[in-house]
């Protein structure tokens, strides 16, 4: 079922670019896999943008536990799981396929805009979080959100800035991989948890079946990097996507860019691992911008990029190299 509406707005792209709405609903969620054989919940072309609905990941009854009012939860989440009684994980609204994506190509990711959908989220002690040993798992708590104030007021005289962001945000993955649950972040982005990736900025995606099939969800009000308990300020977000095509990429890895920086990543269950290879990306992508050689990008990475723990607790554990752009002069100027 497609649910959108659609507007023309500009020939940019060889056709008139068009504005679509996805909503959350059972036809248009997946809950918790990214998986190649799932059929399109929207198609569209390159240029195109897509307002998507997406759903927090705790279920009706759960937020009602937590004290939310029954009245203010929302009527498309109880549609979605009242349709799905057994899947677990993430809720992803999608997927959206982008005609001309072929595999080998980079879906562009331009993250237009992001709102809060309701005035509430949660935090829940997940078993992987770092500390689980400790902490009694399960433990939740439920905290608004100032949205006037754009703060969620967590304790008395303790505030915590929204930062509203996509944990989830991917591709279907090779499709010999089949069905890969949403939970851990890999080649074709996904569960990557990084709170750098707020409106305003891009996502360059590996393509890795016909189409892209692109979904997002695990909508976060605000996160640490690390995400050390397992969870951030969990809630529903609204996001304004415009996608394009890199055609012929051919590279294996996610990366990104803010205003500011160049963000290249690292994902495996060995943190080690994962800083490696957020290093490699980084060396290779400084070579690129800055017509280097492999040494001195090596060198340039070490006296000039920051390392960051994008996420501890989603299996694959993540890294991000933040290069920033005002290294390099030429392009400042451009």
């Amino acid at each position: 079922m497609r649910l959108l509406t659609v507007l023309g707005l500009t020939a940019a792209f060889g056709h008139a670019a068009d504005k679509h709405i996805l909503k959350a609903a059972p036809e248009t969620v997946v809950i918790g896999y990214y998986d190649a054989a799932s059929p399109p919940a929207l198609r569209i072309k390159a240029g195109d943008t897509v307002e998507i609905h997406t759903l927090g990941v705790a279920r009706a009854a759960a937020l009602e536990a937590l004290g939310v009012p029954a009245n203010r939860v929302q009527p498309e989440l109880r549609a979605v799981t009242a349709a799905n009684t057994t899947g677990r994980g993430h809720f992803l609204t999608g997927p959206v396929f982008v005609e001309g994506a072929a595999p080998g190509d980079a879906l562009v990711v331009h993250i237009v805009d992001v709102k809060l959908a309701i005035d509430y989220s949660y935090n829940a002690m997940g078993a992987n979080g770092v500390l689980a040993d400790r902490f009694r798992v399960g433990t939740n708590k439920l905290i608004p959100l100032d949205r006037e104030r754009g703060v969620a007021p967590f304790a008395p005289g303790v505030e915590v800035p929204l930062r509203p962001f996509f944990g989830s945000m991917g591709v279907a993955p090779p499709r010999e991989a089949g069905r890969l649950s949403s939970t851990p972040p890999w080649t074709h982005a996904g569960n990557m948890d990084n709170r750098e990736l707020t409106a305003g900025s891009t996502v360059y995606i590996p393509v890795h079946v016909p189409g892209a099939l692109f979904l997002a969800g695990d909508g976060h009000a605000a996160q640490g990097d690390g995400e050390v308990d397992q969870t951030g300020l969990e809630t529903s977000l609204v996001g304004t996507f415009r996608f394009e095509l890199r055609k012929g990429w051919n590279r294996k890895w996610p990366r990104a860019e803010t205003p500011t920086h160049y963000i290249a990543m690292g994902f495996d269950d060995d943190l080690n691992k994962a800083v490696r290879l957020a290093t490699e990306e980084a060396v290779d992508w400084l070579m690129e911008l800055g017509k280097l050689s492999r040494a001195d990008a090596y060198m340039l990475a070490s006296v000039a990029v920051d390392l960051h723990i994008t996420q501890l607790v989603d299996v694959n554990k993540g890294v991000h190299a933040m290069i920033p752009k005002s290294l390099f002069i030429a392009r400042a100027k451009e």
